[in-house]
């Protein structure tokens, strides 16, 4: 009678570590959840690292020279140079 009792108890313990590997706290599932939110993350701080770039090599241009400034007030707010003649061409 002694080893069925020691039997259900290992059978117990059994089902109760494997109920929380499943359900519990650090469970497989949330394991999983957790590696998808990582991957997630890692992408979109790639995204906010290549951006950054670009915004700082913008930042470097506007300090160093007048060629990027000039470029964008062509570009952005429509300024000539004096003595120049503006076409626009229409498609």
């Amino acid at each position: 009678m002694t080893i069925k009792w020691v039997i259900v108890v290992l059978v117990l313990v059994l089902v109760s570590l494997q109920a929380r590997l499943w359900f519990g706290e650090g469970s497989l599932a949330e394991v999983w959840r957790l590696r998808q939110s990582v991957k997630l993350q890692e992408q979109t701080n790639a995204e906010q690292r290549e951006r950054n770039q670009v915004l700082e090599a913008e930042v470097r241009d506007l300090k160093q020279g007048l060629e990027a400034i000039e470029e964008r007030a062509r570009s952005e707010l429509g300024m000539i140079r004096e003595g120049e003649t503006f076409f626009l061409l229409v498609e």
